[in-house]
């Protein structure tokens, strides 16, 4: 079941993705245009047209992007943990497969949170989970890159705790619960919160996800803010703020089929 909810996930969004509407649009404009559909044609056109002017001049995704990041502050207050967790996404492990170099994203900040935390806690077990979110082919594994990162930052190998094998949000939360119940030295649901690290835009998601999985001592910790900036944005970017229309897009619509399935509370 959770792989033909995998599935039909990528696909519905290969196809309802902004980009893919635009393109979809200017396709059928063309073809209307060919077949002698003149009015057809320029009506399509001529909105695809607008529609990317309107995205390359206005971040329209920060405006989606802004009430998602809202919800957790940045930097609760901590005492006593029982552990950090990494949401993976901050990777690059095609690059680091190729190269033999770290390589991250923009969501990079996600380590760089969880190394700075394993460093104020440094009783704390620092667990990564993330495995290959792809439609075909499983992809280079995560593990050893994710291991390699927070080697680099200075993080004892006995600390580090891996799970790649989730493919989404609600994987994340399931695998990493069902790791962590079976280590007699990890206890998941503890007096003592768990800290989960991941984008701001992504956390309400992933609190929510996680909660639906049966944790109970949750503390967020979000990171990788992108949003607050949308009057010095206006210009052209237009493969900038496509992506975050599409980022923005996804993370909503996620939402919305997570609570859909039960996947998220």
């Amino acid at each position: 079941m959770d792989s033909l909810f995998f599935l039909a996930s990528k696909l519905i969004w290969l196809m309802i993705r902004p980009e893919s509407w635009l393109a979809g649009t200017f396709l059928i404009g063309t073809l209307a245009l060919w077949a002698g559909r003149l009015r057809t044609a320029k009506v399509l056109l001529t909105t695809a047209l607008l529609a990317l002017i309107t995205i390359g001049i206005f971040p329209l995704g920060l405006i989606l992007i802004a009430p998602l990041e809202a919800r957790h502050p940045p930097s609760p207050a901590l005492q006593e943990i029982a552990g950090i967790i990494v949401l993976g996404g901050g990777e690059e492990a095609d690059r680091w497969a190729a190269s033999g170099e770290i390589a991250l994203n923009e969501a990079g900040e996600r380590f760089l949170a969880g190394i700075a935390l394993a460093h104020r806690f440094p009783d704390a077990p620092l667990l990564f989970t993330g495995g290959a979110p792809r439609l075909i082919g499983a992809g280079p594994a995560t593990r050893s890159l994710a291991e390699t990162i927070f080697q680099a930052g200075g993080i004892a190998p006995e600390r580090i705790l891996i799970e790649d094998r989730a493919r989404n949000t609600a994987e994340n939360a399931s695998l990493t619960l069902e790791l962590l119940e079976s280590l007699d030295s990890a206890t998941p649901n503890s007096d003592a919160p768990w800290i989960l690290v991941t984008s701001a835009f992504h956390m309400p998601r992933a609190m929510a996800s996680f909660e639906a999985a049966g944790w109970t001592t949750l503390t967020p910790w979000p990171t990788d803010f992108r949003g607050g900036v949308f009057r010095a944005r206006i210009g052209w970017h237009l493969a900038r703020n496509l992506d975050e229309l599409n980022l923005a897009t996804k993370e909503w619509l996620g939402i919305l089929a997570y609570r859909l399935t039960g996947r998220a509370l």
